[in-house]
């Protein structure tokens, strides 16, 4: 996992609530045997209809989605959150997650915004009118901005999921951090092998 302080891109408005891991990534994807290809799965069913906000070119490289309250619910798959960073997305601002999809995020790198819905609102009317206003989520600070808009907002994340993104920590990297304790710990105890 890569260390991550500053974000600095533009948003997709994904004006959706209720976005389930199985409209994220379908389930026919997640037959394959490789971590790698699931961009293309991304919001597959939507992406056929013509006027679905990920065809339209005004938001081509944006790499912040904005979406609406209660995203990433449903079944667990963590496929949906290699979706969206395959797809080029750091961050995903939202009223609300599920907190399985909000553990998964933070455990994969994507970094998971939560602010409240009129925050939401506000950055949608910002960005529909320019998309290439500039957002920028500040981990070390806890918060979003879009200097456009004027709008400034703090987002919760605990200690422990901050220092994970400021230190580019997954789960083995934060169990090595403590190697040294386990190394004692493990030349310290009775031997059962013999």
């Amino acid at each position: 996992m890569k260390a991550v302080q500053i974000i600095n891109g533009t948003g997709v408005p994904l004006k959706r609530s209720d976005v389930d891991t199985d409209q994220i990534i379908p389930a026919v994807w997640l037959k394959q045997v490789e971590r790698t290809g699931f961009e293309k799965g991304l919001f597959s069913a939507w992406r056929d209809e013509p006027g679905f906000v990920l065809n339209d070119e005004r938001y081509a490289g944006a790499n912040i989605l904005v979406a609406g309250a209660a995203f990433g619910v449903g079944s667990s798959r963590e496929h949906a959150v290699w979706a969206i960073q395959q797809y080029g997305f750091d961050a995903v601002i939202a009223p609300s997650y599920s907190d399985i999809f909000y553990n998964n995020c933070t455990k994969n790198g994507l970094v998971p915004v939560t602010v409240p819905e009129d925050v939401v609102e506000a950055i949608w009317a910002a960005i529909e009118a320019d998309p290439q206003t500039a957002i920028v989520v500040d981990v070390e600070r806890r918060t979003v901005e879009v200097p456009a808009a004027g709008l400034v907002a703090d987002f919760p994340m605990a200690d422990a999921t901050q220092h994970r993104f400021l230190n580019g920590l997954d789960d083995i990297g934060i169990t090595l951090a403590s190697a040294d304790a386990i190394d004692a710990y493990e030349a310290a105890r009775p031997s059962y092998l013999g």
